[in-house]
């Protein structure tokens, strides 16, 4: 592929249609599910055989755990705990997605809108949901915060509504904008190291570096993504 954005492209390989509506399997589906099955096959072997004394995979496991699990309390607090599963669901899903991508030939599906804002948005309804349950009709306060006159609920309640849409439009543009970034990067160096022949080894030293540091950047941005996902759920639980 000499062209950088060809690794982007969606390519159907099961075509389905329901109607109007084109459901087909893509690429990006095929590497959803190997990001699902790699996750699961991973917690499962290094929790195969558990110890009171754990060993390294076991510890591995019990890290991650713990990490999400202070992260949410540090965010949300107690009561942000019975949360813990979604949160770290979204934690792993986009952390496998993000290095994945890295492996040679894999898609990065974490570098389309629509699959991200689809995640996103899914995270938005949850918070929405959460938020209904806990505050009832109160929570439509969220767009009129206690303390704030009436007669400016014409230009308040356009702003926070406005601000609470573009949730899911900061989470996906951060994470997707980080990935194709990445990854073009990735894929214009590497297209000197054939055609410059016996100097190709400078820049395949330099592509090296930089998958090192992508693998840094894939985790930060889960990191960052779960973070301000924890953050949008404080703000359902909690007063304004």
């Amino acid at each position: 592929m000499s062209n950088p954005m060809e690794q982007f492209e969606i390519k159907t390989i099961m075509p389905i249609k329901i109607g109007d509506v084109d459901v087909s399997f893509t690429n990006s589906s095929l590497f959803m599910v190997i990001a699902v099955i790699a996750c699961t096959f991973m917690f499962g072997l290094c929790l195969r055989k558990r110890t009171l004394v754990p060993n390294t995979a076991q510890s591995l496991v019990e890290s991650l755990y713990e990490f999400v699990h202070n992260l949410l309390r540090e965010n949300v607090g107690v009561e942000g705990l019975k949360y813990f599963p979604f949160i770290f669901t979204i934690f792993t899903f986009v952390a496998f997605g993000n290095v994945l991508g890295l492996f040679p030939y894999a898609f990065t599906f974490t570098s389309h809108l629509t699959a991200v804002g689809c995640l996103s948005i899914i995270a938005l309804l949850f918070n929405v949901c959460i938020g209904i349950k806990k505050k009832k009709i109160g929570w439509l306060r969220t767009f009129l915060p206690k303390g704030i006159p009436y007669a400016l609920a014409p230009l308040i309640v356009p702003i926070e509504m406005i601000s609470f849409l573009s949730k899911p439009f900061s989470l996906t543009v951060r994470l997707v904008a980080n990935m194709t970034v990445g990854h073009i990067m990735l894929k214009i160096i590497a297209g000197f190291i054939v055609g410059l022949g016996v100097l190709g080894a400078v820049p395949l030293l330099f592509d090296s570096a930089i998958i090192c540091f992508e693998i840094f950047i894939s985790l930060l941005q889960a990191f960052i993504y779960t973070v301000l996902s924890c953050i949008y759920l404080g703000d359902a639980i909690h007063e304004h």
